[in-house]
């Protein structure tokens, strides 16, 4: 591949990377939406994101792969990855329903801080004092927008630390897998082992009486279209990820994911009426200084 060659296929991944980080808040969006306005609560909502992935992309597979399910590489990893990332979307969906989209993002934001911390202790990675350093200051800056939201919300607003911890463990399962499967069939595995996990959850959350789990479907015509392109975007967008980093290196398209905090602000405003308090954008700002630092010394390290 030539220097051009290499240089336009960045930049198809930056624009890729940028226009799914500005469409998977509205994921979210729908979520909560569902959650305060449509009567369901956000453990059903839950279900149903993975289900209408399953239905969204097991098509497509079949199509273009017939026997891709049967002949994984790694079938229980796959869907124990799907498992790790239902109950992580399980915990964000809870935090929309009672915290403002903006502020949930912005907590959830401290999953690189844990990535990397992760990397030094388990995979021995070296991690200098500047990054750690960051690493401080970023939980700083959560705790900025924790502090309010936990006098409001209780223990429900850490949930979105619970998310960040969880889906760490997913992208370290990821790292951990490789290449052995297709992006594809790791996302219709995914789509089956979070479908199985909500379908238990829903299950014993509903008979424990939790109004987070209780179990409906969908009332109307409107909702069940809003619960399929819920679905639709988990799906599509996901695999448009995926293709993102094979066009393009991860230091140059990590930056990108703190276009989610833009999107879920301008939306959280739009269909809710909730903006960032002054305290809460300085932590906001804070959280995505860090992060940045964090991986501009990874992309130096690296060369």
């Amino acid at each position: 591949m030539t220097q051009s060659d290499s240089s336009s296929s960045s930049f198809r991944g930056m624009m890729i990377m940028a226009g799914c980080m500005a469409v998977l808040p509205a994921m979210d969006a729908i979520a909560k939406y569902m959650a305060t306005y449509g009567g369901m609560s956000p453990g059903q909502v839950t279900f149903y994101r993975f289900f209408f992935q399953l239905v969204c992309t097991l098509p497509l597979l079949l199509a273009l792969s017939p026997r891709a399910l049967l002949s994984t590489r790694r079938p229980f990893l796959n869907l124990f990855r799907g498992v790790l990332h239902a109950a992580a979307s399980l915990m964000f969906f809870v935090a929309v329903k009672y915290m403002p989209l903006a502020d949930v993002f912005a907590i959830y934001f401290v999953e690189p801080f844990m990535l990397t911390m992760m990397s030094a202790l388990f995979l021995g990675e070296k991690v200098g004092w500047r990054r750690w350093l960051a690493i401080v200051i970023g939980f700083g800056g959560a705790m900025i927008v924790i502090q309010p939201s936990f006098e409001i919300f209780g223990l429900k607003s850490l949930l979105p630390v619970a998310c960040a911890f969880l889906f760490t463990l997913y992208l370290f399962l990821n790292r951990a897998m490789g290449d052995g499967d297709t992006p594809l069939t790791m996302q219709t595995m995914a789509g089956i082992g979070g479908t199985l996990f909500m379908a238990v959850a829903l299950g014993i959350g509903h008979s424990l009486g939790d109004v987070d789990f209780e179990m409906s479907l969908p009332g109307n015509i409107q909702a069940l279209l809003l619960l399929i392109l819920l679905g639709s975007i988990s799906g599509y967008m996901h695999l448009l990820v995926v293709q993102a980093f094979r066009l393009a290196p991860i230091s140059l398209l990590a930056p990108f994911q703190y276009f989610e905090i833009i999107s879920a602000t301008a939306l959280g405003f739009v269909l809710f009426n909730d903006f960032p308090s002054p305290s809460k954008w300085l932590g906001i700002l804070i959280i995505v200084a860090s992060g940045l630092f964090i991986i501009w010394r990874e992309r130096v390290r690296a060369t």
